[in-house]
C-alpha cells in the first residue's frame, strides 16, 4: 500500500491507495515541484506594520463608578460586548429615554437608574425642577441635582420607576474610529425617540481635558442630552452638539465625563462650554495630528499589503501546482485567494499524494505566515485609528481580504 496524507488544522493524517506505478511516476516530479516552492515560499522575510507609539494620541484613563452605580441593560449581553441587530437595540434602548421640557426649551435625557437621568447642562438650563415625558407617555417632575456647565452635564433625579430601563455606561478608551453608534433623542423637542445611526468620526481631546465624540449621525434640535450607544447598547457618549455649517459633523460628550460627575470627582475647569471650546479650537484652526497619524499609517499599511501580495501571488502558482499534482478532493468556500481554506480546518478533506507531505507543510507554513502577518499589520493599523472600511478595501485591493481579519 502507498501512503497519503490530508492534513486538517494541524492534526492527523488520512490515507488511500494509489497503485504503485502512479507514485513512482509522481514522485521525482513532486520533489522537483516541492524544492521550487521551498525556495520561493523562504525568499521574502515577514512584513510587519510598526507605527510609532508616540504618534498616536494617549488614550483617556478608564474612569469607574462607585459600587452599585453601574447598571445592566435588560436583555443584552453587556459583559460580552454583544452586537445585537439595530432594531434588537432600540427596543431595548428607548425605553430608557426622555424627553424633557423647562423653561427655556426641549431636549432629550437617559435613565442610568431608576431614580437617575443624565441631560446636558444646556437643556436643564438654571430650572430646579424640570418636565420629563417617558417613552409610555407618563409624564414626571424631576429634580436637577447637580450641573456642570464647562463639560455640559446635569443630573436629575426622580422618585424611583419601578421596572425601569435603565442604560449601561461604557468608556471612551473603547471607542474607536468607524465603529457604528446610534443616537436615539426627541429631534425637535417633540419627536420623541428619533432614531440615527452613523459612525465615530473621531474621538476629539480638546482643551481643559474634555474629550468629544465626533460623529456623523445626524444630531438635531431636541436631540440633546440623549445617549450616543454603541450596537452593545453601551452609552459611550451624550449628544450636546452639531456643526451648523458642515454636514455630518457632531459632537458627543465623553461618557467617561458623567462618570466622574456622578463619583463625586469633577473639578470643574473653569468657564468654557464644550461649545466654546470646540469653536475657538476651530477658530484657530489647529494641527489635525490625529488625521495625519492616521493618513500615515494608512500609507504604512497599504505598502505593506502591496509587498505581501507579491507572495501571496508566488503562493498562488505553488498551490495551484500542489492542488493538479498532489491533491485529491474539493476545497469548498469563496475566497480572495483558494489557499486561504487552509485557515479553517474543516475545509481541507482531501487526500495529498504520497511524496507530497513535505511540499503541503511548506505551502501551509507560508499560508500561515501570511495569516499572522496581516493579522500583526491588522493590530498596528487599528491602534493607529486606520478606519475599519479603508483597512478592509485596501485587502480587497490586494486579494488578501479574509473574514478572520476584518475587526
Amino acid at each position: 500500500m502507498v501512503l497519503a496524507i490530508a492534513m486538517v488544522g494541524g492534526a492527523g493524517y488520512a490515507w488511500y491507495e494509489w497503485s504503485r506505478d502512479a507514485a513512482e511516476q509522481q514522485q521525482a516530479s513532486m520533489a522537483r515541484t516541492a524544492a521550487a516552492v521551498s525556495k520561493r515560499v523562504n525568499a521574502a522575510p515577514p512584513v510587519v506594520v510598526r507605527q510609532n507609539q508616540s504618534d498616536a494620541p494617549a488614550p483617556a484613563p478608564p474612569i469607574d463608578l462607585q459600587p452599585g452605580t453601574l447598571l445592566q441593560l435588560p436583555g443584552a449581553d453587556a459583559a460580552a460586548g454583544t452586537p445585537v441587530p439595530l432594531e434588537d437595540l432600540v427596543a431595548r434602548v428607548a425605553p430608557a429615554v426622555v424627553s424633557i421640557q423647562t423653561s427655556a426649551g426641549r431636549g432629550t435625557g437617559f435613565f442610568i437608574q431608576p431614580d437617575t437621568i443624565l441631560t446636558n447642562a444646556h437643556v436643564a438650563g438654571t430650572d430646579s425642577t424640570v418636565y420629563i415625558r417617558r417613552s409610555t407617555g407618563e409624564a414626571l417632575n424631576a429634580r436637577v441635582e447637580r450641573v456642570a456647565a464647562d463639560i455640559d452635564l446635569a443630573v436629575l433625579r426622580v422618585t424611583p420607576v419601578d421596572g425601569q430601563t435603565v442604560l449601561p455606561l461604557g468608556g471612551v478608551e473603547r471607542v474607536r474610529s468607524g465603529e457604528d453608534v446610534v443616537a436615539i433623542g426627541s429631534a425637535l423637542g417633540v419627536l420623541q425617540n428619533s432614531v440615527t445611526r452613523g459612525i465615530v468620526s473621531a474621538v476629539r481631546r480638546a482643551e481643559n481635558n474634555l474629550t468629544l465624540i465626533q460623529t456623523d449621525a445626524a444630531i438635531n434640535p431636541g436631540n440633546s442630552g440623549g445617549p450616543l450607544i454603541d450596537r452593545t447598547g453601551t452609552v459611550i457618549g451624550i449628544n450636546t452638539m452639531t456643526a451648523r455649517a458642515a454636514q455630518g459633523i457632531s459632537f458627543a460628550v465623553a461618557i467617561d465625563h458623567a462618570k466622574e460627575l456622578l463619583s463625586g470627582r469633577h473639578v470643574a475647569a473653569g468657564t468654557a462650554t464644550p461649545l466654546s471650546t470646540l469653536n475657538s479650537a476651530m477658530s484657530n484652526g489647529p494641527a489635525a495630528d490625529g488625521d495625519r497619524t492616521r493618513n500615515d499609517a494608512t500609507r504604512l499599511y497599504e505598502r505593506a499589503l502591496a509587498t505581501l501580495a507579491g507572495r501571496a501571488d508566488s503562493l498562488d502558482d505553488e498551490w495551484r501546482r500542489f492542488r493538479r499534482d498532489c491533491y485529491k478532493g474539493a476545497v469548498p468556500g469563496q475566497f480572495d485567494r483558494e489557499w486561504f481554506a487552509l485557515y479553517d480546518p474543516k475545509l481541507v478533506q482531501g487526500l495529498v499524494a504520497y511524496g507530497c507531505g513535505g511540499f503541503f507543510g511548506d505551502i501551509r507554513t507560508e499560508a500561515f505566515t501570511i495569516k499572522n502577518t496581516i493579522e500583526g499589520m491588522e493590530e498596528e493599523a487599528r491602534k493607529a485609528d486606520v478606519y475599519p472600511g479603508t483597512r478592509r478595501d485596501l485587502r480587497r485591493k490586494y486579494k488578501l481580504d479574509y473574514a478572520g481579519w476584518d475587526r
